[in-house]
C-alpha cells in the first residue's frame, strides 16, 4: 500500500492510499481522483518521507514514535477562526499566531462533517422547507439542501436565516 501525500490547484493537502504507483497513475489519469476539499481533479504528488518497517527487533521504538506521531497528527482542540486562505501564510507556517493553512483545513473539513452529521439532506426542496419551518408548518429542525441564488436572497428578504455552504462532492458520499 502507498500513502501519498497530494496536493490540487488551490493548494489544499491531503492523503491518498494506492496499491502502487502505476494504480495512483492511472486514477489519475482517468479523473477519479479529487480534493476532498473543493473538488478540483488537478492534483500533484508531493514530496513524502516513506515509511520503513525495520523489523520486530525495533518495536519498542517504533511504539514510542507512534505516539509522538498520534501527538502531531491530531487536529487543534481549540476552536480556530476563519480568515482567506492566503492569509494564512502558505502550508508551511503562519505569521504573529494566526493558524496555518492546514489547520484552517482541518477545521472547515471538521465543520463541515459537522454539519453532514447534524442536518438533514432535503436535496433541491431546501427554499420551500426552509420556509415551512420558518412559519410554523412543519416541525423546527437543522436542514441543508441546494438553492440557487435567486432563492436564497428571496430567504433572507422574508427573514429566513441562511447561510450557503460550498460541500464537495466527496463528503456527500461515504469514502471507499
Amino acid at each position: 500500500m502507498k500513502v501519498l501525500d497530494l496536493e490540487c490547484a488551490q493548494h489544499h493537502v491531503f492523503e491518498g492510499w494506492f496499491g502502487s504507483d502505476d494504480e495512483f497513475q492511472s486514477q489519475l489519469a482517468r479523473g477519479l481522483i479529487e480534493c476532498p476539499m473543493c473538488g478540483d481533479s488537478t492534483i500533484l504528488k508531493r514530496l513524502s518521507a516513506p515509511r520503513l518497517n525495520l523489523g520486530a527487533s525495533r518495536e519498542s521504538s517504533r511504539d514510542s514514535s507512534r505516539e509522538s506521531s498520534r501527538e502531531v497528527a491530531e487536529p487543534p482542540k481549540s476552536s480556530t477562526a476563519v480568515v482567506p486562505a492566503g492569509a494564512a501564510g502558505g502550508a508551511s507556517g503562519s505569521a504573529a499566531g494566526a493558524p496555518s493553512a492546514v489547520a484552517l483545513q482541518q477545521a472547515w473539513m471538521q465543520a463541515v462533517r459537522h454539519v453532514m452529521a447534524n442536518t438533514e439532506d432535503v436535496g433541491n426542496r431546501f427554499a420551500e422547507e426552509a420556509r415551512r419551518i420558518h412559519y410554523g408548518e412543519v416541525e423546527d429542525r437543522n436542514i441543508r439542501g441546494k438553492a440557487s441564488p435567486k432563492e436564497t436572497e428571496a430567504l433572507i428578504e422574508e427573514g429566513i436565516a441562511v447561510m450557503p455552504l460550498a460541500i464537495p462532492d466527496a463528503l456527500k458520499e461515504p469514502l471507499q
